[in-house]
């Protein structure tokens, strides 16, 4: 096999893997790929295409995280935000009935 082809069916397999939401790994790639681990990590070229996958899907799964993480922080912001009306309102409540009852 070519290194173009080998490039090719090593750039498939990584399609495949991110398709399904598999990690990349030198492993799961060599098993979709149907090559030894042994041709990937010898081949500067294909180690360097996998790592830069790898990089990538760290980078999209950090990105994923920080927009759960910001939708919950969100949530949480709105229900204080909530607490904090009632209790103004509970305030203003209250201050109305001590200023009536001082007149």
């Amino acid at each position: 096999m070519s290194t173009d082809d080998l490039v090719a069916t090593i750039d498939a397999a990584l399609e495949t893997l991110a398709a399904d939401d598999q990690a990349v790994t030198f492993t799961a790639v060599a098993a979709r790929a149907g090559v030894a681990r042994a041709t990937l990590y010898r081949n500067p070229t294909l180690r360097a295409l996998i790592d830069q996958r790898r990089h990538d899907q760290i980078d999209t799964r950090s990105l994923t995280g920080l927009h759960t993480e910001i939708a919950h922080l969100r949530t949480a912001l709105e229900a204080l935000a909530e607490r904090v009306r009632d209790h103004e309102e509970r305030l203003r409540h209250l201050e109305r009935r001590r200023t009536t009852r001082a007149s």
